[in-house]
């Protein structure tokens, strides 16, 4: 089915499950207020390993959210986002059964660890018990689709259904899949990504990773930009987005809160910083393009920020490629130095942060970040007040993927 270019896809629902804040207001008061919640690893099982600091989200209770028969067959990073997924679905007031048709609603989602909590549990049984003590949903709740599954299911959604698996960058990915599935004929789309990577079986996994900061000082674990860069600090958590066709969203009432202009993805290799620069500013001009919105107009960057040196100074130079003079004038941010990178989540995240941003007039500070060693104008410190039109949402994976997202301006917030 071709796309129809009159069909314009727009974000009405925002809901975020993250290190700083459970629910959308806590996290965009906390990323505001450039709050920074690093801190040790308390997770049991991984006080001896070498990662040392992440982003944890904490006092989150599944069972208040979630109901008993969910539970028991998911891991913790599909709670994250069937819990994000509900309160994106009230933020917008949609129901599946708004009209009686379950097939205008689909579900997308991205995912990079999947589910390693439920899985280590399952094999310490296998192990240590026997197999008779392992259960049955061992077979689906690991698997990097589960949250499409049954976010599906819990919300009786049978529209267009999927799962991108395209590295950090599908966080981006997924929601340019919505919006594919928007211009295509589906009425809305529960879009987002969630992780939770910090159970000792997963945290062995990624210590492969040669840009994973080993820093124990969660004020120096993660300080992209600067001399002291030494590498990400991961975290949990993430976001979901809806994102419905304009005129359905209109008709019944539902306020527009960001619109999704353009997209782009390319690819330059596993940890080949210095060719990112190429392939990130090739995604950012594919995401303009596709967004018909000249360089010019780009109001401010959601960086990716990985903190490691090369990638930095490639990700410095991709902007700079692309906005020409204006780029030391234009702000850029990384929120997520405060929270930590939770894969596939972050950059929806950063999504989310974006339209926030853009709906207050306020740009939110890089947490811990002071002495800025690029040709930016990293905002660091205290949020910027400014006019947002136009945002622009970077993301790169540690296997070479680079992704780009423009976000125009919803409704104004009324007064």
């Amino acid at each position: 089915m071709s796309a129809r270019q009159d069909r314009n896809p727009v974000v009405t629902g925002l809901g975020v499950v993250a290190p700083n804040g459970v629910s959308t207001d806590a996290f965009w008061k906390a990323t505001k207020e450039g709050v920074s919640v690093l801190d040790l690893v308390s997770r049991e099982g991984c006080e001896q390993l070498p990662l040392r600091v992440a982003g944890e989200v904490r006092g989150f209770d599944p069972g208040a959210v979630i109901e008993e028969r969910y539970l028991v067959q998911t891991d913790r990073f599909t709670h994250f986002a069937m819990a994000a997924a509900s309160l994106a679905l009230e933020d917008a007031r949609l129901r599946c059964d708004d009209d009686g048709s379950p097939y205008r609603v689909g579900v997308v989602t991205a995912a990079g660890s999947g589910g390693g909590e439920f899985g280590q549990r399952e094999l310490q049984r296998l192990w240590g018990q026997g197999s008779r003590y392992v259960g049955p949903y061992q077979s689906i709740a690991w698997f990097y689709a589960a949250s499409t599954g049954q976010i599906s299911i819990r919300g009786g959604f049978k529209g267009p259904c999927g799962v991108v698996a395209s590295d950090e960058a599908g966080g981006l990915d997924a929601l340019a899949h919505a919006a594919r599935n928007i211009r295509r004929g589906t009425d809305a789309v529960v879009v987002g990504a969630a992780e939770a990577p910090l159970a000792p079986y997963s945290i062995v996994c990624q210590l492969g990773y040669a840009d994973l900061s080993r820093s124990a000082d969660p004020l120096a674990a993660y300080l992209p930009f600067t001399t002291g860069a030494c590498g990400f600090v991961p975290a949990e958590g993430g976001a979901m987005l809806v994102v419905e066709e304009e005129a359905a969203a209109q008709r019944r009432g539902a306020r527009v809160r960001a619109h999704v202009a353009g997209h782009a993805a390319t690819f330059t290799g596993a940890s080949r910083w210095e060719k990112s620069r190429e392939g990130l500013a090739r995604a950012i001009r594919g995401a303009l393009a596709d967004a018909r919105c000249a360089p010019e107009e780009i109001d401010v960057v959601f960086a990716d920020a990985l903190g490691v040196p090369a990638a930095d100074r490639a990700e410095a130079q991709a902007i700079c490629d692309v906005l020409g003079r204006r780029a030391p004038r234009v702000p850029v941010t990384a929120p997520k130095t405060g929270t930590g990178r939770a894969y596939c989540g972050a950059p929806v995240l950063d999504a989310a942060a974006a339209v926030l941003a853009m709906e207050h007039g306020v740009v939110p500070p890089t947490p811990n970040v002071v002495d800025v060693c690029h040709d930016l104008d990293l905002v660091t410190g205290g949020a910027r007040p400014a006019e947002l039109r136009t945002a622009l949402v970077l993301s790169r994976g540690l296997m070479g993927s680079n992704a780009a997202l423009v976000l125009r301006q919803g409704t104004a917030i009324p007064s």
